[in-house]
């Protein structure tokens, strides 16, 4: 973790927010690659699940929302972690983690282990509090999201009329959310403002089903579950969204052999719950949650009914029937997933140098679909304005299509160093054969793969198809 850390500041993926006065904890700064890297997270898993699929629909909902609605959901009430106080050495800790955090005056012992006398544990609420207008009355109150599903729930009437979708379906939104933890830790890992990628798939209820489709929604060991049935169970549902998720993560390079699953017993089960299973990585501080994808019954769209007075029902035509749609709910953090990229891609090596010589270097091997830079370009020498001049019209020819980063500085084994360091899976050189020293070889360059270091010559007119092409 170590290493990571230090290299996500030197190459400007990840730094301590407000830095400059000391940090403040649980808040980090995406720079440059890590801003784009967040981006392309973003773009893959919206395109995979309203661009490819037909029954989700996408929604961007605000932050701050009318204060019933953490009522309705239980928020207010129960979102809490038991907390407790040493005092000795005033630190505040979750009464259920003193066991993995190390004591704040002797880290060589966890929390649990030391001789500080500790409170009772109680209840901290986790929301971040505000308020709406010019005067902080308990009137005003709002809340900053602990979530981004609440919203979905809120506006599943509206986005089901406008969006013409039927039962099953989903609304899916990316966004912020805020909670106050006791013990931000793990680098990224457990933030205070972090961001969530959320779907809530409304399905229906499994009596509807049945009285439907008969054993069509029973759930069978070995069912196909690569392709959605509208009158699938509940089970069938969740077993498919867990095999879903797992696909995306295969398609930007975090392998299935990379994750345990946790199912959820009953005593560790929300109270509202079918089933959960969380999609655990193996992190380098242990196997930590990723996703998790619950079954969530009818229990949100049901409590906005009874809370708000307008209702959640939806009359399915097929059936004939009236009913509140019960939920499956995959829910990944975006954070969590940059973190669990950047410990994947990270890997030692051994590559020959310039003149043959095995040089030890550090590179990012980022699936090219999610890589923050996708090509350098690289003159080979920054003194020859042809050279120059050539390389800035191959990287303009790129860059409507590619995110690119042109490089002139250094030794050409320096450059390709960096952007080993930075995950860039390609890399164009530009030399005296591109300008026609070889006759046969006018107009192409030379194009380096990050992961095997091999290059080969390509004509300038088919690196935007075939860069396209391998970083799709």
């Amino acid at each position: 973790m170590e290493k990571l850390v230090s290299l996500c500041k030197r190459r400007g993926f990840i730094f301590q927010s407000s830095e400059i006065y000391g940090g403040i904890n649980g808040f980090w700064d995406y720079g440059p690659l890590g801003a784009e890297l967040k981006r392309n997270i973003r773009a893959a898993w919206w395109r995979a699940h309203t661009q490819y699929r037909e029954d989700v629909v996408g929604l961007d909902a605000t932050i701050i929302m009318h204060p019933k609605i953490w009522k309705a959901s239980g928020h207010v009430d129960t979102f809490t972690d038991p907390m407790v106080d040493c005092k000795t050495c005033k630190g505040r800790f979750r009464a259920d983690q003193v066991g993995e955090i190390p004591c704040p005056q002797r880290p060589s012992k966890m929390v649990h282990e030391c001789h500080g006398e500790k409170t009772e544990a109680r209840k901290f609420n986790l929301m971040f509090k505000t308020y709406v207008g010019p005067v902080e009355t308990e009137d005003n109150v709002a809340y900053l999201r602990p979530e981004t599903a609440q919203a979905i729930f809120a506006q599943f009437k509206t986005v089901l009329e406008v969006s013409r979708q039927k039962v099953p379906f989903g609304i899916c939104q990316i966004g912020k959310a805020f909670r106050n933890e006791i013990n931000p830790r793990n680098f990224t890992f457990r933030s205070r403002e972090f961001e969530q990628m959320e779907i809530e798939f409304f399905i229906r209820p499994d009596a509807v089903v049945e009285k439907v489709a008969g054993s069509v929604g029973r759930y069978a060991e070995g069912a196909d579950l690569s392709t959605p049935q509208p009158n699938w169970g509940w089970e069938l549902w969740h077993r498919h969204w867990v095999e879903e998720r797992v696909r995306w993560y295969e398609s930007i390079g975090l392998p299935r052999a990379t994750f345990d699953f946790h199912w959820q017993t009953k005593d560790e089960l929300a109270h509202y719950a079918k089933a959960c299973v969380d999609i655990l990585y193996r992190f380098p501080f242990g196997a930590q949650e990723l996703e998790g994808i619950a079954a969530r019954g009818d229990f949100d769209l049901t409590q906005h009914q009874k809370c708000s007075g307008k209702s959640m029902e939806y009359f399915d035509e097929e059936a004939k029937l009236k009913y509140v749609p019960h939920v499956i709910e995959p829910s990944a953090g975006v954070d969590r997933l940059v973190l669990a990229l950047i410990c994947h891609a990270y890997c030692e090596d051994e590559v020959p140098d310039e003149k043959g010589k095995p040089e030890q270097r550090v590179v990012m091997k980022f699936h090219p679909r999610i890589a923050p830079i996708k090509v350098g370009i690289f003159p080979l020498l920054k003194n020859r304005p042809e050279l120059v001049a050539k390389a800035k019209a191959v990287r303009d020819q790129l860059r409507p299509h590619l995110t690119v980063f042109y490089d002139d500085a250094g030794a050409i084994g320096r450059r390709y160093r960096r952007q080993d360091e930075a995950g860039t899976p390609f890399g164009v050189t530009i030399d005296f054969d591109t300008l026609g020293e070889t006759p046969a070889l006018k107009d192409t360059v030379t194009l380096r793969d990050r992961d095997t270091c091999k290059q080969e010559r390509v004509p300038i007119g088919e690196l935007v198809p075939l860069l396209l092409e391998k970083t799709r």
